[in-house]
């Protein structure tokens, strides 16, 4: 099951990207712990939960098409956070 190995650490990798962008916007910006980027940070968080949780259910029909879903809401949730990375410029 190496492609649930590589999806788990896509996720990680990800969302890990996008948090550490939020720290280095907030230092190039002056302005460090802001409300908006510990927003985004905790939706980092509240995303990367919510699909590794997805990646280990055992219990779905067709294993391969979940799977897929997952990839495809971290590719759209990613999407927004970054958007909203974006507005913190």
């Amino acid at each position: 099951m190496a492609s649930v190995r590589d999806l788990k650490k896509d996720i990680n990798y990800v969302l890990g990207d996008i948090m550490d962008a939020v720290y280095i916007v907030e230092a190039a910006n002056g302005k460090l712990d802001s409300k908006e980027g510990s927003k985004i940070i905790d939706g980092a968080i509240e995303t990367f939960d919510s699909l590794i949780a997805k990646v280990n259910q055992r219990d779905v029909e067709n294993r391969k098409a979940h799977l897929k879903s997952v990839r495809a809401e971290l590719e759209t949730k990613a999407k927004g956070l970054v958007d909203e990375l974006n507005k913190l410029n």
